[in-house]
């Protein structure tokens, strides 16, 4: 059976490490899901800061995440001796998202990131956003195809309307997510098919060595 894995992180890892109470290894989660469900293709969806990185959006269906790299540190090279620390601290800590994705992508995940956009509220704070539901959605349309079974590692409700069609289809859906995240329609379409990926902790939990 032809299997895909699709992961939606800002709804999986809402909150990181604090929320969830213990550090993802991202290599053992990607040898479980192969392991367990002899998925062929983990398709990861999630957000990156490009500080000002001329993407061209007709070219690339994906931030190009080496390019992004070398972008950023080329940036802190020629202009790091004039910013202030909380602006250099900043971009140290992007750079170091930039690093985590090339490990993914190193461990064997295929990377679809948007740049993240900035927002101003009514209160006058910034909210950062790179929501992915349209481009996975459109993924799982696109590849519909090429699997017989699909792990959807999200507990967004908004993605009902397209695993009811790809039931319909003929697809089997089973649905890896927080219990407490995800949306009660969610659970009641997939049923027995829902895993609380809580529950993966033994498994994939990350250990210093």
């Amino acid at each position: 059976m032809k299997t895909f894995a699709f992961i939606d992180a800002s709804n999986l890892f809402y909150g990181g490490e604090k929320s969830l109470g213990w550090k993802i290894d991202y290599n053992k989660l990607l040898v479980y899901l192969r392991n367990k469900y002899g998925i062929s293709t983990a398709l990861y969806f999630g957000g990156v800061e490009i500080h000002g990185f001329k993407l061209d959006y007709l070219k690339n269906n994906t931030v190009p995440i080496e390019d992004l790299e070398k972008y950023l540190v080329e940036i802190i090279r020629e202009k790091g001796d004039r910013m202030n620390e909380a602006m250099l601290l900043l971009l140290n800590r992007h750079i170091g998202r930039v690093h985590f994705y090339l490990k993914l992508k190193e461990f064997g995940y295929d990377l679809n990131l948007k740049p993240v956009k900035l927002y101003k509220q009514e209160d006058g704070t910034t909210k950062r956003k790179a929501n992915c539901d349209v481009d996975m959605t459109f993924r799982l349309m696109k590849e519909k195809d090429n699997f017989d079974r699909v792990i959807i590692l999200s507990g967004d409700g908004d993605f009902l309307p397209v695993l009811k069609y790809l039931r319909n289809q003929g697809k089997e859906i089973i649905v890896l997510a927080r219990g407490p995240r995800t949306a009660r329609e969610i659970k009641q379409f997939t049923g027995s098919n829902f895993r609380d990926f809580v529950r993966l902790e033994k498994y994939i939990k990350f250990k210093k060595k």
